[in-house]
């Protein structure tokens, strides 16, 4: 009997351990340039994409840069940039594999708009996956925030793409890991 019991044990302790390794949340020191754009999740990055007019959920030319969390991702989001938040939109949807990119244009996800203090727009969209079935976002529309700032998380396994002015320079390659806060994804023009 006593054998049976540590032996249940074994799964929950994995479980837990788990658990506290996925809602990890690593002290990071940004570069706090007036230029530069940070990556906000922790990652791969999946794809990089020039997008025209029209042909995004912006409806402007743009730069989008996909990161993909897997489970062993830490999840907190952080602000690439500091500036001001001037809009957020939520929006449900389906849980398709966030590495898919069916996930961008289907799945829940969540908007936020921030512009630099050079009236610069970044766009970041929080995007749940097959596993992860809740976004949260902590800053509000007219929060001014700070390079390197948690804004929220997606819990188990998610997506987060970034939207930066057409005009940005790119610092980082398809396939390339990023850390939240501290690897620089481009330059502002």
């Amino acid at each position: 009997m006593l054998l049976d019991c540590e032996l249940a044990a074994i799964p929950l302790a994995v479980l837990t351990l788990f658990t506290v390794y996925f809602f990890r949340d690593p002290d990071r020191t940004p570069v706090n340039e007036e230029k530069v754009v940070l990556t906000p999740a922790d990652g791969k990055v999946i794809s990089i994409e020039e997008l025209s007019k029209g042909d995004n959920r912006l409806k402007d030319r743009a730069i989008k840069i996909s990161i993909f969390m897997s489970l062993f991702s830490a999840h907190i989001n952080r602000i690439p940039i500091r500036g001001r938040i001037t809009q957020l939109s939520y929006h449900p949807g389906k849980f398709f594999s966030a590495n898919r990119d069916k996930a961008s244009l289907y799945n829940e996800h969540n908007m936020v708009t921030l512009e630099t203090n050079d009236r610069k727009k970044i766009v970041l969209v929080q995007i749940a996956g097959i596993i992860a079935r809740r976004i949260v976002c902590w800053v509000k529309k007219g929060d001014y925030v700070e390079t390197g700032q948690r804004f929220g998380l997606i819990r188990f396994g998610s997506r987060l793409e970034v939207y930066m002015p057409p005009d940005c320079r790119l610092a980082v390659t398809k396939g390339e890991r990023v850390k939240a806060g501290q690897t620089v994804i481009g330059y502002l023009g």
